[in-house]
């Protein structure tokens, strides 16, 4: 991962991560062990699924611009359409409470989408590539004197 990627998903995990500590010792008073472990294992899933997702999406933007903002749409719905497929398999376990888990999961995702979007509309992003307007200098026009 280049640092320039390594350090938006930094800006960009760390909120969720904060969130993810907070459901867990909530969830821990609320709960019980099997509580924490609900909102550590919801906290490590949102991350881990928005931050693959976010690799993915800064490699289209590199190599396929013109498809960046469909393909945003499809893996924004591929992950929700994914963490719910998650939940429907797991709302029976024993090994965490399912509940603690859910709300951490869904408090982990609202944080990471807000992250995500401040950290974007800060973002000093070049919408010209400099490297094309040096290739194509600007020509002399008009019949020769």
């Amino acid at each position: 991962m280049p640092s320039n990627d390594a350090r938006t998903f930094l800006h960009i995990a760390v909120p969720p991560a904060a969130t993810g500590v907070i459901a867990t010792v909530v969830s821990a008073v609320l709960a019980g062990g099997k509580g924490a472990l609900g909102a550590i294992i919801g906290t490590l899933v949102v991350i881990g699924f928005m931050g693959i997702g976010m690799v993915v999406l800064q490699r289209t933007a590199k190599s396929l611009p013109h498809l960046f903002q469909a393909m945003g749409l499809m893996l924004y719905m591929a992950q929700l359409l994914l963490l719910f497929m998650l939940m429907a398999l797991l709302k029976g376990t024993t090994l965490f409470d399912f509940e603690a888990f859910a709300f951490s999961l869904l408090a982990v995702t609202i944080v990471w989408v807000a992250a995500q979007a401040r950290y974007y509309m800060k973002a000093k992003i070049m919408y010209v590539d400099p490297e094309s307007s040096k290739a194509e200098k600007a020509q002399k026009t008009g019949s020769p004197s």
